[in-house]
């Protein structure tokens, strides 16, 4: 299976002074604003560590889901959480957060199971940085 998908940024302005736009072709995010002081301070808006840690925990859930199937099991919910480290100019650290209901699975596979999904999920193999999972079975 080969698609592409697209999203724009527009910034305007300088560094810590500017502010940018991000827009995604699905609208989901239309013109989104971010800046400076969303990104390294609290301020309102977005920014792009956040949106890496949503892009991996949605990839790495799906991913698991597909897994789990192909095992014979159905989760009942998958919660993941991803926590973006950003340090010195570089996103050092990434945690994910895996807190599953998956009826009739030992905790033993469902560690495994998730650990696979961590490496094979397409946004784990796209980040060089350290990724830890964190597993919770309930």
């Amino acid at each position: 299976m080969k698609f592409t998908r697209k999203a724009n940024a527009q910034w305007k302005g300088s560094g810590k002074e500017g502010k940018g736009t991000v827009t995604t072709a699905s609208n989901v995010l239309n013109k989104t604003p971010y800046s400076f002081h969303s990104r390294f301070e609290n301020g309102t808006g977005t920014n792009p560590e956040e949106l890496v840690g949503a892009a991996h925990a949605g990839c790495f859930a799906m991913q698991l889901s597909f897994l789990l199937n192909e095992s014979g099991f159905t989760a009942t919910t998958l919660d993941v959480s991803a926590t973006v480290t950003f340090e010195d100019g570089s996103i050092v650290l990434i945690v994910l957060n895996l807190e599953g209901r998956v009826p009739d699975i030992r905790e033993e596979q469902f560690i495994q199971i998730a650990t696979k999904a961590k490496e094979i999920c397409p946004i784990s193999k796209l980040l060089n940085t350290t990724i830890e999972l964190k597993t919770n079975l309930s």
